[in-house]
Order: C-alpha cells, then sequence, then structure tokens
C-alpha cells in the first residue's frame, strides 16, 4: 500500500488536525497519541503524489572536510628523568566528607569535561605520598582540586593533619602540580587579608574579571558580569608586597586570587560553587585548564542546534482549551524565505553564531516533486516544495517519517516504508538528507508512550526495552543508525554528558536526545504561545508582556545548556517558524533572546554541525567515557612533553593541549581529527586495543 493513500483515522477523544490540500482532507494527530497506528486507506488523489521508487536515496549531505588532527609521534623517548617529571592526566578532588558541598561541583565541572579523577575523603582516607606517586615514581595527579582551602567539615572541626599537608604541598612543589580551591576563606589564603564574609545579597555587585583573570578565562566575555545567586561570599584584600594577583572581584573585595608561594602555585576562588550554579557554568573549566597547564583529557566546547520539525504538514494551532476551536497551519513558501532571511539576519547579528543552520525534520508526503524550484509565487503545484527547493542549501535537512505516524505498534513493513518512503521523495529533489538519522513522530516508538490508550495523557517513559522492536528492524534494515531521544524521558537520558545510549535491544542504533523547548507546537503567533504557557489565558490580557516573559524563561533553560556545552539539538516545530510579523517568528524571537545571554557571557563561537556529525560526536564521547572507565592514564613527561597511552579498547579519546598540524587528504578518512577552539586545541584520537599513542603536550 503506497503511503500517500494513508490518512489517520479519528480515534478516541484525540484532538485532529485539518487541512485541505487539493480534495484531499489530510488529518494527523500532534497531540500525545496512545499506542497503534491507526491508519485506513483512501483512494488516492490527484494532489498528493505517488509514492516513487522507494530504492531511490537523496545524496549525502556536504560535510566540511578535516582542518587539523593530532600530530601522532614515533615512539616515546625512554631515557630516564628526574623524579618530579612525570605525571599522570589525571584529577585529584579533596573533600573532608561525601557531604562536602562543593564535591558536587567539582564532579559536575569534571563529568562535562570528560577527565578522569579521584576523589579523596580527608575524613576517612590517608593523604600520604602512597597515595600521590606510583611505585615508579610517577606522580598520579596532574591537578590538585579542593573543595575548600582548609578541608574544614561542617562543624569546621580540622579533617586534615599537618603531615598530610606536608606531604601535599611537597607533591604540589616536587611534581609542579597546581591547586585550585573553591570557597576560599582568606584567613587561611596566601596574600589576603579577610574582610567581611555571609550569603551573597539579592541585587549585590556581580563578579567582574580583572586583566589577569582576562587571561586565564579568556573564553569569557571580557566584561561579564557574573551573578553569585546564593553563594556564601569572603571577602577579601590583597596584602601590600606580596606577589599574589587578584583574578576576580566583587566591588571593592577579591573574591578570585592566584598565589605563587614555597615553589607551590595555587589559584583561591572566594565564594561556594553549587553543581548547578552559573559560576561552575561559567569558571569551571577554566580552573581546570589552569590546574593543568592545559593539558588533559576530554574537552569542552560549546554547541546550538536547533531542529524544525513537521516540515511540509500542517499542524493544529489555536488555544488549548476545549471551546478553542483548532484550526491548522502549514508554513507557506514564502514564509521559508522569511524564514531564511532571519536566519541570516541571526547569523549577522550575533558573529558567535556564523554559519548557523537550522536543521528541518521534513515529512515528504505532500512533497510535490512537479513543483519547480523558484523563490517566488505562482505557476507552481506547492509553493512550499517550490521555495524548499529554491532553499534547500540554506537549511539541513534530517529524515522525520513520510506522514507522521505513531510509531509505537507499528508492523515493520509500515516502519521500513516510512522511513524509505521519505528518503524516496527526497531523492525526488535532490533534497540532501543524512540516511543514518531518524527523527520518529514524537519520539514514537523508543518506549515512551501514553499510560492510558485513547486519551490526551502525558506520556510515560517506560524504557528503551518497551519500544517497538518492529520499528527498530526496519529502522536498522533502512540503514538508520542513530536515532533522536528526548532528554524529558529517563530511558533516553545518557549516563555521560553529551553521549549517547546504546539501544538495549538493537545494538546497532545509538539513540541522541533532544532538548524539548516550552514553545507549543501549536502556536504561531505570541497569543498562541501565551495561551498554551500560560495554560487557560485567552492570549489578550497583557500579552506582550506574558509573551516576553515566556521566551525569556525559555532562553535561560536553553542557555544553562549551551554554558554546560551540552551538544544536544533543541526542538521546535513548523508552526513556530511562521511570520507573525515582518522578519518576526516564534523560533528567531526565542534564538535571539539566547544568543543576547550567551554573548553576554562568552566569547567563544557556538559549534553547529550536521546532525550527522553532531551523532558521531555523541558517539565518539561515548565510546570516550567506555575507555575512561579503564581507569588506564596517559602519561605526561615534563622533559620530553611527550603523552603516552595504551588504549583498553578500540574506540575513541578527546585530549585537549597536544600538538596539532593541517589534515591532508588522506587523514579525511581516518580516525583522528583536531581544530582549535578558542585558544585550545582540541583533539580526539581513533584508538586500537592495545597500540600505545605517543602525543606532544603543549602546555599553557
Amino acid at each position: 500500500m503506497k503511503l500517500s493513500a494513508l490518512i489517520r483515522k479519528p480515534r478516541g477523544p484525540l484532538i485532529l488536525l485539518a487541512f485541505t490540500v487539493g480534495v484531499i482532507p489530510l488529518i494527523i494527530t500532534l497531540a500525545v497519541a496512545p499506542q497503534g497506528s491507526g491508519w485506513q486507506s483512501i483512494p488516492d488523489a490527484p494532489n498528493v503524489p505517488d509514492a516513487p521508487d522507494t530504492r531511490a536515496t537523496p545524496p549525502a549531505p556536504a560535510v566540511p572536510g578535516k582542518q587539523l588532527v593530532p600530530v601522532r609521534d614515533d615512539k616515546a623517548d625512554e631515557t630516564p628523568v628526574p623524579r618530579g617529571s612525570k605525571v599522570a592526566l589525571r584529577q585529584l578532588v579533596i573533600a573532608a566528607d561525601g557531604q562536602d558541598f562543593g564535591l558536587p561541583a567539582w564532579r559536575t565541572i569534571l563529568d562535562r569535561i570528560g577527565t578522569p579523577y579521584d576523589v579523596l575523603l580527608t575524613k576517612t582516607d590517608r593523604l600520604d605520598t602512597d597515595r600521590l606517586v606510583r611505585p615508579d615514581g610517577t606522580g598520579r595527579y596532574n591537578a590538585v582540586l579542593l573543595t575548600n582551602n582548609t578541608l574544614s567539615g561542617a562543624t569546621g572541626s580540622n579533617t586534615v593533619a599537618q603531615a598530610e599537608w606536608d606531604a601535599l604541598w611537597k607533591y604540589e612543589r616536587t611534581y609542579k602540580v597546581r591547586q585550585v580551591s573553591l570557597n576560599t576563606a582568606g584567613a587561611g589564603f596566601p596574600c589576603l587579608t579577610p574582610g567581611s564574609e555571609g550569603p551573597a545579597s539579592p541585587g549585590s555587585d556581580d563578579v567582574t574579571l580583572t586583566g589577569r583573570g582576562r587571561e586565564i578565562f579568556d573564553y569569557l566575555a571580557p566584561d561579564i558580569h557574573i551573578p553569585l545567586a546564593e553563594a556564601y561570599v569572603y571577602r577579601s584584600t590583597l596584602k601590600s608586597g606580596c606577589g599574589a594577583q587578584p583574578l576576580l572581584t566583587l566591588g571593592s573585595s577579591v573574591v578570585g586570587t592566584l598565589a605563587g608561594t614555597d615553589g607551590r602555585e595555587e589559584l583561591g576562588l572566594g565564594f561556594s560553587v553549587g553543581p548547578d550554579d552559573v559560576t561552575g557554568d561559567l569558571l569551571g573549566f577554566g580552573l581546570l585548564r589552569w590546574a593543568t597547564r592545559g593539558v588533559f583529557l576530554g574537552e569542552q566546547r560549546h554547541w546550538l542546534n536547533v531542529d524544525i520539525d513537521d516540515w511540509f504538514l500542517p499542524t493544529q494551532h489555536g488555544g488549548p482549551t476545549a471551546s478553542a476551536k483548532p484550526a491548522a497551519f502549514r508554513i507557506t513558501g514564502p514564509e521559508a524565505l522569511a524564514l531564511s532571511r532571519q536566519q541570516a539576519e541571526f547569523r549577522r547579528r550575533y558573529p558567535l553564531a556564523d554559519g548557523f543552520k537550522l536543521t528541518l525534520a521534513f515529512n515528504a508526503s505532500l512533497l510535490d516533486p512537479e513543483a519547480p524550484a523558484q523563490c517566488h509565487p505562482g505557476n507552481t503545484p506547492d509553493d512550499l516544495t517550490s521555495y524548499t527547493r529554491c532553499l534547500m542549501d540554506q537549511f539541513r535537512w534530517i529524515n522525520h517519517t513520510a506522514t507522521h505516524p505513531q510509531m509505537n505498534t507499528t508492523p515493520y513493513d509500515r516502519n521500513h516504508d516510512e522511513i524509505r518512503e521519505n528518503l524516496a521523495r527526497a531523492a525526488l529533489i535532490d533534497l540532501p538528507v543524512p540516511t543514518e538519522v531518524l527523527k520518529t513522530p514524537e519520539y514514537s516508538g523508543l518506549g515512551a508512550y501514553a499510560a492510558q490508550a485513547h486519551t490526551l495523557a502525558d506520556p510515560v517513559d517506560h524504557g528503551l526495552k518497551a519500544s517497538n522492536k518492529a520499528l527498530l528492524r526496519a529502522a536498522r534494515d533502512v540503514g538508520v543508525k542513530y536515532l533522536h531521544g528526548n532528554m524529558s524521558f529517563p530511558g533516553h537520558r545518557p549516563d555521560c554528558f553529551n553521549c549517547g545510549v546504546r539501544h538495549p535491544l538493537e545494538r546497532d542504533l545509538m539513540v541522541v536526545p533532544d532538548w524539548p523547548v516550552a514553545i507549543a507546537f501549536q502556536a504561531i503567533d505570541p497569543a498562541e504561545q501565551v495561551a498554551h504557557y500560560y495554560y487557560g489565558s485567552d492570549g489578550r490580557q497583557d500579552t506582550a508582556a506574558k509573551y516576553k516573559k515566556s521566551i525569556d524563561e525559555q532562553a535561560d533553560l536553553a542557555l544553562v545548556h549551551l554554558m554546560d556545552g551540552s551538544v544536544y539539538a533543541h526542538t521546535l516545530h513548523q508552526g513556530n517558524a511562521h511570520q507573525y510579523a515582518p522578519g518576526r517568528s516564534l523560533a528567531f524571537d526565542w534564538l535571539q533572546a539566547l544568543l543576547t545571554r550567551y554573548t553576554a557571557y562568552f566569547q567563544v563561537p557556538l559549534k553547529n554541525p550536521d546532525w550527522l556529525t553532531l551523532a558521531k560526536y555523541v558517539d565518539a564521547r561515548t565510546s570516550h567515557f567506555a575507555e575512561l572507565d579503564s581507569r588506564k592514564d596517559a602519561v605526561w613527561n615534563r622533559v620530553t612533553n611527550a603523552i603516552t597511552y595504551t588504549p583498553a579498547e578500540d574506540g575513541s579519546l578527546f585530549i585537549t593541549g597536544v600538538r596539532t598540524r593541517p589534515a591532508t587528504d588522506d587523514d579525511q578518512n581516518g580516525p583522528d581529527e583536531a581544530e582549535k577552539y578558542g585558544s585550545d586545541p582540541v583533539s580526539r584520537l581513533g584508538l586500537t586495543e592495545g597500540d600505545t599513542i605517543t602525543l606532544t603536550a603543549r602546555p599553557r
């Protein structure tokens, strides 16, 4: 049966959407649907094109070539070096106990970056030379990270004996290992005179960077204002004639200090940092980078990807209440042109997003291959197809199935046809689509569905083992490798940062989650967004203020993802791309609010990879964390700057701070890749079990 001859059959009290295309009413459900497909056959109609040859494959999207690769050196020089010259690329976090307030902050910072670390709890663990140095004389750690500079417990009691401090400081001197402390009181830190202390007061001054602070945190905007929120603050001043340097100031007080005494270097942060605090999001990477001299396993970059779902299809719009009569909306060809112009203006206004492209998740059942490629109205059977053909290089494209069915219980043949025919229809107009990526309608078929059928209840996550096995087999057989997931569902959330979830029922498939955005799929203008965001509002009372608040709140949430370095895409819908006023859409209102916030904090660009590149990065991050689980260490010889590592298994490993070179033609198909992001060389290494890699460190 041709998919063009299928429509959604009304079932139960679902909200159904109707839109007339020629003489065919296309009815699709975009509310949360129960399990099952509920499709029925209807006669073909002239305005719905017949199914193409499903063997046709669309062209692959152009992928930028590699510019740099890490330099792999010959076998490392084995000449003996003085004690203190070799350290493992592993961090040591020291806390008083498991309830230490600063411990979750360090864990969050390090886990996001993907760098290996150990935790030492001073109430129960002994801090001595054996804990710090291997039997062969190699230092176990290349950075020491304290939750506070005195390591006192919650009651203020001392948890570290003087002999332990002496062992730590001797290690730091001998191995040239730097120390960073959070929640640093002036009384226990070199060159500081304590001032007042206490919780940060609402509306107090923000933290700013000094000249030296701008060097250490060079990825941040130079004029950044860092809010302290609910932090506990130790205000201090520098002692005159002392060699310490201020890094962060709060009004006239110093709250971040760099000191070098008795052959050691230490950095103290004069306020508390929690795992969800903006201060950790902004300063954490710089603290680790300084502590490690910029050479460490792992990486942090910042990303912005946005999907617009349901391209070519009509979707419901209108108010959410029962009395509201839902209408249907399908973006027009001229609006597609307006969207591309908004995108161009967005890139011009925000240079850190230069090169940004929306990704359009398309359903090609209403794509008309007879429509000519043109960016003007008239003389076309479908202006959206015409404008799409004209503008196809301005956007990116991913497979969202042909007709947008719920895929929780659809049979194998139906799943196969939905995926394959969507690609075949794209091929009719040479739409560049990665065949390895699939976004199922509403993430259906992946274990999240309404607990009670025939209702509009929110989906319940039953875990990936409750996925539609027929969908998984069909996706695999078509060549899909990556399925979109949803971070709202616990079963779709990876165990590690920027990782994917290898599907437990089909190991050839990886679930890569998206971030949902609370801009209603039904909303095409501010009034409709207000009506959905503030459920029960008629969208006419204080619309402008409420709309701005809704956009600001969603931008604030997305900003956290950008600050954290999350690579996952954010999802909107085609109705949100409606041009409700000249040059305005809900999508770009939100994006502009988001970038206004990001550029106030950062000066490094936002990466915007195509979806297949994004998914492969997620795959590599997953492999990176699996390699870290082996607890094998890379070792840095500070005399020769050689870094050696012997992998535990095949896979990938990210490393920051090693020498790179321009990529050759032969490198394009190789496993290694590198780039300079901000001022940091970031490399991805392809690993072969047991084959030792030798690299050259480029310390800061």
